[in-house]
């Protein structure tokens, strides 16, 4: 970046002098074309008044200084158009009539010209000046000492562009280390706390909000990596307890069946943990392998109550099942987890003779699922993290009611691989209802295209 500026300013500098110096060679050439005129005319008008007076002999009188002269030419034109006199030519010249700066001088009294002479070879500056018999005066000089001028400027103009072009280098130099300062020196982890330019604002806030980013990920990494280990050391503690009791002969015959149960409950909740870890890690980088087809939503929630039925018996809850036949494409597996989770919460959180009402059907937005109790209810605050991993309304009571505490974080991640969308209405006391819209199937399709 550093070299790039140098190099854009450098290039700017070198475009720049170019026009710079066709532009003053313009200007000085301009300047002394006029400064060119303004002394032939001069000088043609006092010619011309010499000759009123004296006559030709006047011419012969100064023919020694014009021929002194090598830049001056001097032409004495009849009113016919003959050349009368010449200073650079001794031979007899072609009638001068037609020339352009005569015929202007015999029809308004002066006139002028800048051409190319046959005579001299050379392009001149033509001043002729009517006198009073009719007759023309006509001065010219060379216009090669503009051409001259311009020249003569140019080993001025190199010398100023290498003296400019060496002070640019260091100033350019010296100005990139000063702006590159700030940016060479910037602290990425505190990015906004840097004296920086405004137009590096946007970039700083980003870099900023990636930080918070990153370390909100590295927080929940910690806090998931603790939690995994505390829910899988709670099992497995109580598994090799059992085991080694058993092992050191401490247990009766008849209390072997109730260490091997528990031995079992505990051993089947460690396969729960990982294999909703397991889903949960799949869910997260979209790695899921099952591909999708139609799912009839009413079907498999009647099958997922069905399943049910048995935590309904145990506290006595009654499970109403209502709404229409509803189609979502999607994987069956994964909607599946999604209902059973939300529905055996609604069972697990509920009070003892409670109930529970599942709607599935259709709506203008798409298809919807919905889950009512009238269990015990979630306090607001903690409404928006229910769907984080491992995270218990109700701690103090987490093992008892059973469960990974992941169920609800496959059902957030679930919805985000189907586009749906997961709200909670809750009050404590009064129970909780979850509902789990999906998009019409014209939109999901298309954004599985994108």
């Amino acid at each position: 970046m550093k070299q790039k500026i140098q190099k854009s300013m450098m290039l700017i500098l070198l475009v720049t002098l170019f026009p710079f110096y066709v532009i003053m060679t313009v200007i000085l050439y301009n300047q002394n074309l006029g400064i060119l005129e303004k002394e032939v005319q001069q000088e043609a008008v006092y010619l011309s008044s010499g000759v009123d007076v004296a006559g030709e002999e006047y011419l012969k009188k100064l023919e020694p200084m014009i021929k002194a002269d090598e830049d001056t030419r001097l032409t004495f034109i009849s009113q016919s158009g003959d050349v009368l006199y010449d200073s650079d030519s001794s031979k007899k010249l072609e009638n001068h009539k037609s020339r352009a700066e005569v015929k202007q001088a015999l029809a308004e009294g002066q006139g002028e010209d800048i051409r190319m002479s046959d005579t001299v070879g050379k392009e001149l500056y033509y001043c002729a000046i009517r006198l009073d018999d009719g007759s023309v005066l006509r001065l010219a000089r060379p216009m090669d000492s503009l051409i001259r001028t311009a020249w003569n400027i140019l080993p001025v103009m190199l010398v100023l562009s290498v003296i400019g072009i060496a002070l640019a280098l260091f100033l350019a130099n010296w100005q990139t280390k000063r702006l590159m300062e700030p940016v060479m020196h910037l602290d990425l982890e505190h990015p906004l706390d840097n004296v920086i330019y405004p137009e590096m604002v946007p970039l700083l806030e980003a870099i900023d909000r990636q930080n918070k980013e990153k370390e909100a990920v590295a927080n929940m990494r910690k806090e998931f990596s603790a939690n995994v280990s505390h829910e899988l050391k709670t099992p497995l503690t109580s598994i090799s307890g059992y085991a080694e009791i058993m092992m050191n002969g401490l247990v009766r015959a008849e209390d072997i069946p109730g260490f091997s149960k528990r031995i079992y409950k505990e051993a089947r909740r460690l396969i729960t943990l990982v294999e909703d870890i397991i889903k949960l890690s799949k869910l997260d980088e979209e790695s899921v392998e099952l591909e999708k087809e139609d799912v009839e939503l009413y079907e498999l929630t009647r099958e997922i109550v069905s399943r049910l039925s048995p935590q309904c018996s145990e506290k006595k809850i009654s499970v109403a099942l209502s709404g229409e036949p509803v189609f979502c494409h999607g994987i069956r597996q994964i909607l599946d987890e999604m209902i059973y989770n939300i529905t055996e919460n609604a069972i697990k959180y509920n009070r003892d003779g409670g109930s529970v009402s599942v709607w599935v059907g259709n709506t203008l937005d798409g298809p919807k699922i919905s889950v009512s109790d009238t269990g015990i209810g979630i306090p607001e605050e903690h409404q928006e993290r229910i769907f984080e991993r491992f995270y218990r309304v109700d701690k103090s009571h987490s093992k008892e009611r059973g469960g990974t505490g992941l169920g609800l974080s496959i059902v957030k991640h679930g919805a985000i691989l189907h586009g749906a969308k997961v709200t909670v209405n809750s009050e404590p006391g009064k129970g909780t209802k979850i509902e789990i819209r999906f998009p019409k199937e014209e939109k999901m399709k298309k954004a599985e295209v994108l």
